[in-house]
């Protein structure tokens, strides 16, 4: 089968990442083999793919937003989800716990201390075929296409996450700062939640995207016009921003950290934390999180904004993805 390997992290500029053919991998008991349709391309993968964060092993195939079909079953235990070869599923960033840890049983399989994680510990979708822990596979509704759905696994999951982390509540005035593949679906659920939300990027090409999709305001966070929003969200890795972040919020606000790599934040007085204000991080997401965001995102009628991408340019995927060149996210279309 055709796969998309990583063997050396460096510069995605440097073509890392080879396009070559491996064995089609045999499910163990417990695990379905997918077929696989399309795969997002998450600011995640550039992080493995220039070396910010180590897999435990190389060579690895990357890819964590991944949308297919069963192919293959391998002796289900009793408790884990019913599947039926040909069922269209998804397969997002999380995709194993030990189920046994306290994390584990009380619903937080997130920060479980033997997660694995898809296309880190174990191959992901940049490639034709991948196998999955039955436990942790999300059904998808017909009613999703393919490239729609692959931003949801994760962009979509972990944002939804960072959402409820921040404690947003309906019609509260909340700030997005960053605008790439996460906070474009943020902003859509926020707006059926009646929020009004400003959005603190860079990028020209992101500010007007913001304000299509229903930002009050899309601008710099050096500007000084915003100030008094209740919730906040980082979306860009950089540590920089969560000063400002905070500096924005009102007292008994929350900022919300949606990052799983991120420079370090600078020292800040300890008045710009004071009064009852929050700062949180997101830790990748749970099951529970998955099911409920991909009800919600079929209720709000919630549209990814995909730019598509053959398998054989993973590369060049990343490089666009890293110097911002589209809105929304990258997409590879892997197999018919």
């Amino acid at each position: 089968m055709k796969s998309v390997r990583l063997y050396s992290p460096s510069s995605v500029e440097s073509n890392p990442l080879l396009f070559e053919d491996i064995p089609i991998p045999q499910p163990s008991p417990g695990q379905v083999r997918i077929k696989i349709s399309v795969c997002g391309v998450c600011h995640t993968d550039l992080h493995i793919v220039e070396g910010e964060i180590h897999p435990p092993h190389l060579p690895v195939t990357p890819g964590h937003q991944v949308v297919g079909a069963v192919a293959a079953i391998s002796d289900l235990q009793a408790g884990m989800p019913a599947f039926k070869v040909g069922q269209k599923v998804g397969l997002p960033w999380l995709h194993a716990t030990c189920g046994v840890c306290e994390f584990c049983l009380r619903g937080e399989e997130n920060l479980c201390a033997s997660a694995q994680f898809t296309g880190f510990h174990v191959d992901g979708g940049f490639a034709e075929y991948m196998l999955a822990d039955a436990r942790f596979v999300l059904p998808l509704p017909d009613t999703l296409s393919d490239e729609q759905a692959a931003p949801l696994l994760c962009a979509g999951i972990v944002g939804y996450r960072s959402l409820k982390k921040s404690d947003v509540r309906p019609e509260e005035r909340v700030g997005l700062f960053g605008f790439g593949a996460s906070a474009h679906l943020c902003i859509q659920v926020l707006r059926y939640w009646d929020c009004r939300v400003y959005v603190f990027t860079r990028s020209k090409a992101h500010q007007n995207h913001a304000r299509e999709l229903g930002a009050v305001w899309a601008g710099e966070a050096s500007s000084g016009g915003v100030r008094s929003l209740d919730r906040a969200v980082v979306f860009a890795p950089a540590g920089e921003l969560v000063p400002i972040a905070l500096e924005k919020i009102r007292p008994g606000g929350t900022v919300a950290i949606n990052a799983i790599h991120m420079s370090d934040i600078p020292s800040f007085p300890y008045q710009t934390l004071y009064g009852e204000r929050t700062l949180r991080s997101v830790a990748n997401a749970t099951y529970r999180d998955g099911v409920e965001f991909l009800e919600l995102a079929v209720k709000a009628g919630i549209q990814s904004t995909v730019n598509t991408y053959l398998l054989k340019d993973t590369n060049q995927a990343l490089s666009d993805l890293k110097a911002s060149k589209f809105n929304g996210e990258a997409v590879l279309v892997v197999g018919a």
